[in-house]
C-alpha cells in the first residue's frame, strides 16, 4: 500500500473546499485548484476565514486555523497543481459531462501512479472511468456536505480500482478521522438510495394528508432520527425486536402492498430464530448478556447525551 501525503483537490467550492479543510487540518500538504487562477485564491481567503470563524465558534479546536493554513496552498493552474501529488480529488459541479471533462484533464498532468477520487453522491464510477487513464487508480471516494462535519465517507470501487489504491484511501481517511464505508458500483450508492426513500416517503405521506411538512420533521428528528447517530438501522431493529418488525410490516402490507412487504433478509432473520437482543441474536450479529448490556447502556447514554445537546443548542432557525 503506497501512502499518500500529498493532495489536490480540483474544485475549490463549498463541498472541495470543506475537503481541503479536513485533510490540511489533519496533517495533509493540500493544494486547492479552480476554474482559474483568481478564482482559487479567492477560495484559499474564504477558506481562511471559514477556518478562523469555526475556531472562534469553538467548533475547530484552538489553533485549528493555523494548522490548515500551514498546510493549505493555491496551486497556480490545475495542470501544476495535480503534476506531482499522491492523490487527486475532484470535487466539480455534479453533471458527468463536467466531470468527464476535468477527470481527462487531470489524468493529461497527473503522474501515471496518481491515485484520482471523484466526490460524486449519485453517478456510478463505470460512467466517469471511460474519461481516465490508468482506470485501476481511479474509485468514488464521497464525502457529504458540510464535509469538516461529516465523518462518513462512501468509497465505491470499479472494476479496475486496484485493492492497494482502496487500502490507500481507507488509510488516508483514518488518519483524517473520518470513517469510510466501501459500496456497489449503483447510481445512487447507498448513501443517497436511503436517503431519497426517506424524502419520497415523507412527501408521500404530506401529500396524502396523513402529517404536514413540520409534523414529519418533528416526528423524524425527534423518534428515529434521533438514533442514527448513533446506530444504523439494522442495530435499531436489532433493539426493537426482529419479530415486532416482521409484525409491522405485515401491518403495511396489508395496507400498502408489495412497495412495504416484509423484505426477504428479515423474514429469514426471524424464521431462523433470530430475534435481536432480546435472544442474542440479530442480524448485527449476536450477542452475549455482557454484551447486550454494554450495547443497552451505550444506547441509553448516548440518548441521554443527545437530549441534552438538543436542549442546549435549542431549535433550529426555521423560515417564514
Amino acid at each position: 500500500m503506497s501512502k499518500i501525503n500529498t493532495v489536490t483537490v480540483v474544485g475549490a467550492g463549498y463541498m472541495g473546499g470543506g475537503i481541503a479543510q479536513v485533510l490540511a487540518l489533519n496533517g495533509f500538504e493540500v493544494q486547492i485548484a479552480d476554474v482559474s487562477v483568481e478564482a482559487t485564491h479567492e477560495a484559499l481567503k474564504r477558506l481562511e476565514r471559514e477556518a478562523g470563524e469555526f475556531e472562534e465558534q469553538g467548533l475547530f479546536d484552538p489553533g485549528s486555523a493555523q494548522t490548515i493554513m500551514s498546510n493549505l496552498t493555491a496551486g497556480d493552474s490545475l495542470d501544476d497543481a495535480v503534476s506531482d501529488v499522491d492523490f487527486v480529488m475532484e470535487a466539480v459541479f455534479e453533471d458527468p459531462e463536467v466531470k468527464k471533462e476535468v477527470l481527462a484533464r487531470i489524468c493529461k498532468s497527473a503522474r501515471p501512479d496518481t491515485i484520482i477520487g471523484t466526490n460524486t453522491s449519485t453517478i456510478p464510477v463505470k460512467v466517469l472511468v471511460e474519461a481516465v487513464s490508468n482506470p485501476e487508480r481511479f474509485l468514488t471516494v464521497h464525502f457529504s456536505n458540510p464535509a469538516p462535519f461529516i465523518p462518513g465517507v462512501e468509497l465505491v470501487a470499479g472494476e479496475a480500482t486496484t485493492q492497494e489504491v482502496i487500502d490507500s484511501v481507507k488509510d488516508l481517511l483514518v488518519r483524517a478521522g473520518r470513517e469510510g464505508a466501501q459500496v456497489a458500483d449503483t447510481p445512487g450508492m447507498a448513501l443517497n438510495r436511503l436517503q431519497y426513500a426517506l424524502l419520497k416517503e415523507a412527501t408521500l405521506i404530506v401529500e396524502q394528508g396523513v402529517a404536514s411538512v413540520e409534523d414529519v420533521d418533528t416526528i423524524v428528528r425527534t423518534t428515529f432520527g434521533f438514533r442514527l447517530g448513533f446506530f444504523g438501522p439494522f442495530a435499531i431493529a436489532d433493539q426493537a425486536g426482529l419479530p415486532v418488525y416482521a409484525k409491522g410490516y405485515t401491518t403495511l402490507e396489508n395496507e400498502f402492498g408489495d412497495r412495504m412487504a416484509t423484505p426477504k433478509l428479515l423474514t429469514d432473520a426471524v424464521a431462523a430464530g433470530r430475534e435481536g437482543t432480546k435472544n442474542g441474536k440479530g442480524l448485527t450479529g449476536d450477542f452475549d448478556n455482557e454484551t447486550k448490556a454494554a450495547v443497552i447502556a451505550y444506547r441509553n447514554k448516548a440518548y441521554s447525551r443527545m437530549g441534552d445537546l438538543l436542549r442546549e443548542l435549542g431549535p433550529a432557525p426555521k423560515g417564514s
